[in-house]
């Protein structure tokens, strides 16, 4: 290897919260740069998903290698770089070659521009990646639609609101000789929920029969 190649390291998770799992990555990578003899210039990590373009340090180190500031990216995977899709994984690949800079996936050495199978194998990559995006994407989507059939964001069944009333005026009404479905019409509420009420808020036997 060529030990003036100047190498930036370019790291991703889908959420703000993997910062383990993204230090991992940039320690292997690190440490495979410098058995490389590879001089580290810059490390780019985003915190987003690979399904966009949008990425503040993704952008910025394209900014920079636009300016020749490195001679290859190096990633943990390709997924990693982008799950996009077949079209836009080879146009960036094909901007970072337009600036003499060359990729190199770490996990997947067939993954490497300089390779005579690279170009195949990361267009099947290419197409793999996006495939899951969208099936985390429907699996998502799925979930929202049943959340809302169910008639909750969360997804969890409203079912019937609870039924709110006070327990001792419904003993005290049965204790004035009133019958049950006098009680419940006189509470509003089911007969079946005044029994309920007065069995757990009364001794056995003291809320009586009829």
């Amino acid at each position: 290897m060529d030990t003036s190649n100047r190498v930036a390291i370019y790291g991703r998770v889908s959420t703000s919260d993997g910062r383990q799992e993204v230090e991992n990555q940039l320690t292997q990578l690190r440490q495979f740069a410098a058995a490389q003899n590879w001089e580290i210039m810059g490390e780019y990590v985003d915190h987003e998903s690979g399904g966009k373009a949008d990425r503040a340090q993704f952008r910025r180190m394209f900014g920079d290698a636009a300016r020749r500031r490195m001679d290859l990216v190096l990633v943990w995977a390709l997924d990693r770089l982008t799950r996009e899709g077949v079209a836009e994984t080879f146009e960036y690949i094909k901007r970072l070659s337009s600036h003499g800079v060359q990729f190199v996936s770490f996990t997947e050495e067939h993954f490497r521009t300089t390779g005579p199978a690279g170009e195949l194998m990361i267009a099947v990559t290419a197409w793999i990646a996006k495939q899951e995006r969208l099936r985390i994407s429907e699996r998502v989507q799925a979930g929202l639609n049943r959340a809302r059939e169910q008639g909750t964001r969360s997804g969890k069944p409203v079912g019937r609101p609870r039924v709110v009333f006070r327990r001792d005026q419904a003993i005290e009404l049965r204790r004035s000789g009133l019958s049950w479905r006098e009680t419940a019409r006189k509470l509003g509420v089911g007969m079946t929920t005044v029994r309920r009420a007065c069995d757990v808020a009364t001794p056995s036997g003291e809320s009586g029969g009829n």
